[in-house]
């Protein structure tokens, strides 16, 4: 088989499971605290890094802003082999109480995103895999880590969240939207294979925050200390797994 077109990569390159932030820069963050790791390629939004976490063997893999380019990574790390992924992100809270630097584990999202309605009707559920979701938890609850479990939105639009928008993921009772999960969970649940998702919240919109607003970076200082407990919480899951 022909390497990825966009991963470049083949199949025995990669392990069976890879921890998937948006941020490229986050997949360097993730391996530094791993035990060793070694770059296997890098191309436009995609970095990917073999390492091993308390013996565990996993792959990091960042998908860029997005459902689009998160479903080309999903389709590409399951032709070489992938099994399960598990989202390591930043979002934006919907409900009031909801801090910067808190952590959303979901449960589900909203297919407020196109890539998802390309393979499916926008009825059927976007929900992450049970054990997946579950390991999150328990490695939250391991480390004596607070996380918020619930139902989230993933849209397309960063800069389109309308007012009608947010008060009606809020009155919905959505903890918070992103831009990647719907399309993570929907394309692995098709595919068979396990997913979930961890993020830190960056923003509150119904309390009007964003990120970017208040620090003059794209994260809030609490936030970027929280990115990193998120990322343990994720690697002690996926040593699980």
């Amino acid at each position: 088989m022909a390497k990825q077109p966009h991963l470049l990569v083949e199949p025995g390159d990669l392990t069976d499971i890879a921890l998937v932030p948006g941020d490229p820069g986050r997949v360097d963050r993730i391996a530094g605290l791993c035990d060793d790791h070694e770059v296997v390629a890098e191309n436009r939004e995609y970095k990917l890094v073999n390492a091993t976490y308390d013996g565990r063997e996993l792959t990091i893999c960042s998908t860029g802003i997005g459902s689009p380019s998160t479903a080309i990574a999903v389709e590409e790390l399951e032709a070489v082999g992938v099994e399960t992924l598990i989202r390591v992100g930043t979002t934006g809270a919907l409900q009031e109480g909801i801090e910067i630097g808190d952590m959303v584990v979901a449960n589900g999202a909203a297919k407020d995103e196109g890539t998802s309605q390309r393979y499916e009707s926008k009825s059927v559920p976007a929900v992450p895999d049970y054990d997946v979701l579950s390991s999150l938890v328990d490695a939250a609850e391991a480390n004596d880590e607070d996380v918020h479990v619930g139902p989230i939105a993933t849209d397309d639009a960063f800069y389109a969240e309308t007012d009608e928008y947010i008060n009606d993921w809020e009155d919905a009772g959505l903890l918070a939207v992103e831009m990647e999960a719907a399309a993570l969970f929907s394309l692995c649940r098709r595919k068979g294979l396990r997913s979930g998702a961890i993020c830190t919240v960056d923003g509150n919109l119904v309390e009007g925050t964003q990120k970017g607003e208040t620090e003059g970076e794209e994260l809030p200082e609490k936030a970027k200390n929280n990115v990193e407990r998120a990322i343990e919480i994720s690697l002690t899951a996926a040593a699980s797994l």
